[in-house]
């Protein structure tokens, strides 16, 4: 077993591993739990989650043992390298590996839990979703300071950026799901750009967003930015439609 726990909560040490050990017989289950099961818990009159990694495959047993770090322990690393860096994320709690002879048997990330109004989904799929153009605006400022700081978020998709309104129309943004990430020296134009392809397959979104962006971004003129974001998001739907319609066709020869 690696456990390790952020010094803020080493007074809690004890209780934590025993929600790890105890996670599939207590706790409140949050989500759908398809993929990673996350779950609920309180400490101490904080909520926390704990989430439960998907049990990986022979392959990736191996790999998470000799070769790479686990994605709960690159979730609570990078969590710690954000926060450094000034960037919203939920406080890294605790993680947990379990190994066995194979290599990595299962794994657990504890974090904060925060409760915001929306993600970036609700843009895409709300489009009267109130001050839609301002949080856009602000979301788009909040990913140029994450590319000047040279972080490059893999998973920037739109469900996995949580939102909260503070005052006066002033918007907080925190990262989750936190396991593949790129840090840079220095990140260039088509990395910048790619990193917004996973958001929306809306053009007049991509026109908003490439016009913030260019306010900030001297490099190169917002027509520039617009055309290079545009065309990102375009072969990223077009690729996920492909593989959608291999699943689709696979699924068919099965039956």
């Amino acid at each position: 077993m690696n456990f390790k726990v952020n010094p803020f909560f080493e007074n809690n040490t004890s209780s934590i591993l025993d929600k790890i050990q105890k996670f599939n017989a207590s706790g409140e289950l949050f989500g759908n739990g398809d993929r990673n099961k996350i779950k609920l818990f309180d400490l101490d009159g904080k909520t926390i989650n704990i989430k439960s990694f998907k049990i990986p495959n022979i392959v990736n047993k191996i790999a998470y043992k000799y070769f790479r770090k686990s994605k709960a322990r690159r979730s609570f690393e990078y969590a710690t390298i954000l926060l450094e860096k000034g960037i919203g994320t939920p406080e890294p709690i605790a993680f947990l590996e379990n190994f066995n002879l194979l290599g990595l048997k299962d794994s657990y990330y504890a974090s904060e839990h925060l409760v915001t109004e929306l993600t970036y989904r609700e843009l895409v799929e709300i489009p009267e979703y109130p001050d839609n153009d301002i949080i856009l605006r602000q979301f788009t400022k909040f990913t140029f300071d994450l590319h000047e700081k040279g972080v490059e978020f893999l998973d920037h998709s739109p469900g996995n950026t949580l939102i909260k309104k503070n005052e006066n129309n002033i918007y907080s943004f925190f990262l989750v799901d936190l396991n593949r990430m790129n840090f840079h020296e220095n990140m260039s134009f088509e990395q910048r750009m790619n990193n917004f392809s996973r958001l929306t397959p809306k053009k007049e979104m991509i026109a908003v967003m490439s016009n913030e962006y260019s306010k900030f971004y001297t490099d190169k003129t917002e027509t520039e930015i617009f055309e290079k974001m545009w065309q990102a998001t375009s072969d990223f739907q077009e690729e996920f439609a492909r593989k959608k319609r291999l699943k689709k066709k696979l699924k068919f020869w099965k039956s």
